[in-house]
């Protein structure tokens, strides 16, 4: 297999694992690539061909996605290309997923990794949740804390955007926690009766933004 290494940002290594897991469903050629980078994940709202190519280059040289020029149509006068994914980049993708370390638990990395969790086994779904929620937890306490010293110091506006910031990260940890027990209820019973009740499996992506604004104060 072909092999280009180069170092990574945490940012770019996201966006690759976007693509990969996006191109898992079949060929898509580069402009609605980016429409689904930005409508479907967060943090990608204001990707630009610029980042975006340069990553696409890295996963063919890689030999984990092909290209495939068609000829301009119409009034066009540039080629379209279409994506796709090889049979080496499924595999890599999937030991991209199988991973659940740390980096998984932050807070962009969570949001693309919770995106692609159909395609996540279960106990590394579970494991993501739980780091994610302890995250959470940690991160709570101390802006509690900071809270509770600086509140004397602090005008109207400041404590209403601190407790806003509190609310929406407890909001957060709840959700998880449904999430949580929806999993391990469904690993003790796989049937459909293991989801008694609807869980939101729609994540606040604001959350953590204000949340980690709030732990600089």
């Amino acid at each position: 297999m072909p092999t280009s290494e180069r170092p990574q940002s945490r940012r770019a290594a996201l966006l690759e694992f976007a693509v990969l897991g996006l191109l898992h469903d079949g060929p898509v050629h580069g402009y609605e690539l980016r429409k689904r980078l930005t409508t479907a994940l967060g943090i990608f709202r204001a990707l630009s061909y610029g980042s975006l190519y340069p990553a696409l280059k890295h996963l063919v040289d890689s030999g984990w996605i092909h290209e495939t020029t068609e000829a301009s149509t119409g009034a066009s006068k540039r080629p379209r290309i279409t994506y796709e994914l090889t049979a080496d980049g499924k595999e890599h993708f999937q030991d991209l997923v199988a991973a659940s370390g740390p980096d998984a638990w932050d807070d962009d990395d969570f949001d693309v990794r919770f995106a692609f969790f159909s395609r996540t086994e279960a106990q590394v779904r579970l494991r993501i949740l739980e780091g994610r929620r302890s995250r959470l937890e940690e991160r709570l306490a101390n802006v509690r804390e900071a809270s509770a010293r600086n509140r004397e110091r602090m005008d109207d506006y400041t404590l209403a955007l601190q407790q806003h910031g509190e609310e929406r990260a407890e909001r957060e940890v709840r959700w998880l926690e449904e999430l949580i027990v929806a999993e391990r209820r469904a690993a003790l019973d796989p049937g459909p009766a293991a989801y008694d009740e609807p869980v939101n499996t729609t994540p606040d992506l604001s959350t953590t933004q204000s949340t980690t604004t709030n732990n600089k104060e």
